[in-house]
């Protein structure tokens, strides 16, 4: 019994004295040892991707190189208490729930009975809440909150004041022309003065400068 034990040992021994052998062996435990650091920086790459605690990752990692023998095991552990989100997925997830959220508040709804409303209503058809007005100077709807006009520029709380008034383009007025009665009486005044107040001898021009009227 003694000798086929001592011939079994001889017989390992000699297998695991094998060069090929021992690099074999050598070879696995290295490929082992990258595994295992490889394990712990993927751990904590992957936990920087997860939160935003500066110390998670160390730990993740710290966790994994500590358990060498049975870092299968930790990286299995890691894998089951980790964050199930990452950060960039928790932003996309927020930046989709807030275009959701605007798209909601831009639809228009009536402040009565929560019925969607076009926005050019004057009247909610269903509960007859009214939701706009109309401008009395442009006719244009405006805001139930509006103090003035944003297309006119109307003053809603002083009815008195018109915000934009077309400009009145006023015609070149001409003087008026004498009526034929004071025609008359102009030239009667004339035919007067040249008769009566001009000198003998004095010839059309002195008569033409005496007249007050052409003077003035």
């Amino acid at each position: 019994m003694e000798e086929i034990l001592g011939t079994i040992g001889d017989a390992i021994g000699a297998v695991f004295g094998n060069p090929v052998v021992q690099l074999g062996f050598q070879v696995a435990l290295a490929y082992l040892v990258l595994l295992w650091l490889a394990a712990a920086y993927w751990a904590f790459r992957d936990m920087q991707l997860r939160t935003e605690n500066p110390i998670a990752p160390y730990f993740a990692a710290a966790a994994i190189i500590v358990s060498l023998p049975l870092f299968p095991l930790a990286v299995f552990a890691y894998r089951i208490v980790r964050p199930q989100e990452r950060i960039g997925e928790i932003y996309e997830r927020n930046l989709a729930e807030e275009a959701m959220l605007a798209e909601i508040e831009a639809i228009r709804h009536c402040p009565s009975c929560d019925r969607r409303v076009d926005a050019e209503w004057i009247i909610c058809p269903t509960c007859r809440t009214r939701l706009n007005r109309v401008c009395p100077n442009c006719t244009k709807l405006v805001g139930l909150d509006w103090s003035l006009c944003a297309w006119c520029g109307k003053d809603f709380e002083r009815p008195d004041l018109v915000g934009v008034q077309a400009p009145v383009v006023r015609a070149p007025v001409r003087n008026a022309l004498p009526e034929p009665s004071a025609r008359r009486t102009v030239a009667s005044i004339r035919t007067s003065v040249r008769a009566s107040g001009a000198p003998a001898g004095s010839g059309p021009a002195t008569a033409r400068n005496t007249d007050p009227l052409a003077e003035s």
